[in-house]
This record gives structure tokens, C-alpha cells and sequence, in this order.
């Protein structure tokens, strides 16, 4: 290569065998090693390369370039921009020089992949952090749940900005897409339905990009069950069926999107399809499990005592008061045999407003009002969509043929009204009037 380069420096750097990012590498090295700190970010780009090693320079570089040069091969600058000597032997190529400056290299870029990535501790916290919150959401009010979790969808963005390894980015996806899910949520029960719908959708789309089928399910069956409050059963349907395709869900997530659809098929009055899938959300599992519905649970579970009041609520969609009846009872069960500190408010007041509801329909006003006592202690931050969505319901049931005239019914409906007003929903103007969903 000697006998054809134009430039000394050409030579030097075909021994070397470098290539313009190599040599652009080891440039910027040693201008961090020689110039003073203003100068020290100096770069060469690779036409300006092409014209030094091809002799198409007029006059020398600048004075910080040159000193660079004369750092990288010991050469003085204006002999690297000469053509090579013809008798004396330019510098002769050190490979133990070469094999140093490649250790150095190594060490720093190792340094760097270091920098770019954050530390497992870190990592670990903030998964443990929004599995915490799952775990607690039902003892919160959905207000300071947002504000969490809306800190640490912005802590896991964060953190994926600083990394580089593949790994810790999908970690990261996940940590980041079940923050958003539980926005979502918070965002449903705060009453906001259409910021719920396009938080659950971002959710959706974290697990897409995650390749983690259970989050993309979880966000599939939140979006139906948001469609049905919308009063739009058919879309609901589709949602749960399309979310139910999804591989490696547990029985607890097919479970969560069987009672999910049933729901939506008693609004639409279908008692075949409600009760096939009413059915399948309590038939047997095989005993599978997933990472988020069953290893993270919380909100992203379906406790038994759930499933029962989401079914009571199907029942009473079909005008099944007596099936109705029963499974709001089973919730309620179910709920008092948990801790304190582990009972949802939001469940035992939505099975009693079930309860209630199941009642007026055998006319029995006195049982409705017993029921009705579940649901005056549920706090306000905690009367969230679903429960004002059943006393709506119980409030237009009073309004019947039937009770016209009762005293107590005046006064249960206008108790109503006041649980309504003070709600937490109401208070922040977040939520529209709650639908009564008759079946």
C-alpha cells in the first residue's frame, strides 16, 4: 500500500488497518488526551478523513488537529500530509501499541454500555413499586392511585431512555404499560371513560411492544368493559372475544374476560350467549397461570368475590333476580371472609347495590333497604364508576309502579342522590350522570 498512498498518513493508517470509524474512534481519544477542555469534543468527519489520507490537502489543519495527529503516530503534522518517504521507513507499525490502544477502547466502551443501562435495584424497586400499587388499588381512592401511577409510568419511561440493553428496555415496556393500565382504570373509576379508553389503548400498545400477551389482554378486556359502559354492548363483545385470542393467559385472565362478555351480552338481551359465558367464567380452570393476572394480581386479578357481583350484575341485566340474588350474596360472603385491610369498599357496596337491586325486583323494599346499609359506608374517594353505575340502577328501580307512594322508597332514592352528589367523581366534575343499564 505504500508504493501507491499519496500521504504518510495513509500509509499509517492502511498498517493499522483502520477504517474511517476507527480511525474517527481513536481521533476523538486523543483529542480528549491532548487539547484543553474548550477543544477537547474535536471531531474529523469522514470527507474530511477521505481528503487527508488521499493528499488533497492545500495546507495543514487546523493547529488543534494537528496536535492530535502528532499524538496519534508520533509524526510531525506537516510529514503526515507529505508524500511517504521513498528510502527511509516511515514508523514502523507497533501491534503491542495496537493491542493497548484496543484494551483502552474496550474499557471505556464497556464503561459506556455501563452508563447506558441502569441498575438492577432500580429496576427491581419499580417493578415491586407498581405491583404494590395492583395489590393495593382496591383499599385507595382511584385518585391517588393516578397520581402513583402516573409517577411511575414516568419513572419507567425515565429509566428506559437511560438504557441500552435489550433486556432492561422490555422490563422496562412492561413496568411502564401496567403504570398506564392502572391509569386507566383509576381514569374508569374517576368517572373519565373517554381518557380511560385512551390510556387502556396506550397500555395495549406497551404490551405489543413488549410481546406480553397478558397485559395485551388485560387492556383488551378493561376496553370492552369500558365500551359497555358506554352503551355499546356489541363493541364490548367483540373486545372480550378478540382479547380472549391471545396466547399464554392464565385461567384467571379468561375468567376476568368470560364475565366481562357475559355482562356485555345481558345488555344486549342475549340470555343464550350471557349465560354460555356466565358459564365459562365459573367453570373449572386447568390450572394455568400468567405473570401479570395471577403473579402480579391485585387489579390485574379477578378475586372470586368479583366475579360474583360482576355476574350478579349480568343476572340482573336478564331479569334473573333470584340467580341475581344469589351470586350477590356469594360476593358479599366472600368479601367478609377477607381481612379488613384486604376488603374492597368498591366490591361490597356494588354486590350490596346488587343485592338490592335483586330485592326490588320480588318487591321485597324493606330487604333492599337492609342491603342499601353496605353501600352507605363506602367512602367517597372510593364511589367509583361501577358502583354509581348500581345505584343508579336501584334508584331507577324505585322510581316503579311498585314502590310509587312508599315512603321508604322516597327516601332510599333521595339517599341515593346524596351518595351520588358527594361521590368523588362528582365533587371533581369527572363523571357524567351515572347510566342505570336496564336490561
Amino acid at each position: 500500500m505504500s508504493n501507491t498512498a499519496r500521504t504518510l498518513l495513509k500509509v499509517l493508517v492502511d498498517q493499522r488497518r483502520w477504517r474511517y470509524r476507527d480511525f474517527e474512534r481513536a481521533f476523538r481519544r486523543a483529542a480528549a488526551q491532548t487539547l484543553d477542555e474548550a477543544s477537547r469534543n474535536l471531531t474529523v468527519s469522514e470527507a474530511q478523513f477521505r481528503r487527508w489520507t488521499g493528499g488533497k490537502v492545500q495546507t495543514l489543519p487546523g493547529p488543534e488537529a494537528c496536535a492530535v495527529l502528532e499524538h496519534m503516530f508520533g509524526v510531525d503534522a506537516a510529514a503526515l500530509f507529505d508524500a511517504p518517504p521513498a528510502v527511509a521507513p516511515v514508523p514502523a507499525f507497533n501491534l503491542e501499541d495496537e493491542i493497548a490502544m484496543t484494551a483502552r477502547d474496550a474499557q471505556s466502551e464497556a464503561a459506556d454500555a455501563a452508563a447506558a443501562s441502569i441498575s438492577d435495584t432500580a429496576l427491581d424497586q419499580l417493578r415491586d413499586d407498581v405491583a404494590t400499587l395492583a395489590r393495593t388499588y382496591s383499599t385507595k381512592a382511584p385518585f391517588d392511585v393516578f397520581k402513583e401511577a402516573r409517577r411511575l409510568r414516568e419513572d419507567a419511561e425515565n429509566a428506559r431512555g437511560r438504557t441500552q440493553i435489550p433486556a432492561q428496555s422490555q422490563e422496562l415496556l412492561i413496568v411502564a404499560g401496567q403504570a398506564c393500565a392502572l391509569l386507566a382504570t383509576a381514569a374508569f373509576d374517576l368517572g373519565s371513560l373517554d381518557g380511560a379508553r385512551r390510556l387502556c389503548r396506550s397500555a395495549a400498545l406497551y404490551g405489543e411492544t413488549a410481546r406480553f400477551d397478558p397485559l395485551r389482554a388485560f387492556a383488551g378486556g378493561t376496553l370492552a368493559y369500558i365500551a359497555y359502559f358506554q352503551e355499546q354492548p356489541a363493541e364490548a363483545t367483540r373486545l372480550a372475544r378478540q382479547a380472549q385470542v391471545f396466547t399464554g393467559l392464565g385461567d384467571v385472565a379468561r375468567r376476568r374476560l368470560a364475565a366481562i362478555e357475559a355482562r356485555a351480552f345481558g345488555y344486549l338481551g342475549d340470555p343464550v350467549s350471557a349465560q354460555r359465558a356466565l358459564d365459562a367464567s365459573q367453570a373449572d380452570g386447568q390450572g394455568v397461570t400468567d405473570d401479570l393476572h395471577d403473579d402480579v394480581a391485585g387489579e390485574f386479578g379477578f378475586t372470586v368475590e368479583r366475579l360474583a357481583m360482576s355476574n350478579s350484575s349480568t343476572c340482573l341485566l336478564l331479569g334473573d333476580g333470584g340467580q341475581a340474588e344469589a351470586a350477590a350474596v356469594r360476593a358479599l360472603k366472600l368479601a367478609a371472609a377477607r381481612p379488613a385491610a384486604l376488603r374492597s369498599a368498591r366490591v361490597v357496596g356494588g354486590a350490596a347495590a346488587d343485592l338490592a337491586a335483586a330485592r326490588l325486583l320480588r318487591g321485597d323494599l324493606d330487604g333492599a333497604a337492609d342491603a342499601l346499609e353496605r353501600v352507605w359506608v363506602v367512602p367517597r374517594d372510593q364511589r367509583a364508576t361501577g358502583l354509581l353505575t348500581r345505584t343508579a340502577r336501584v334508584r331507577h328501580a324505585l322510581t316503579g309502579q311498585r314502590y310509587r307512594g312508599a315512603a321508604l322508597a322516597g327516601e332510599l332514592g333521595e339517599r341515593i342522590e346524596d351518595f351520588t352528589r358527594m361521590s368523588a367523581q362528582h365533587q371533581l366534575g369527572t363523571g357524567g350522570a351515572p347510566l342505570a343499564l336496564e336490561g
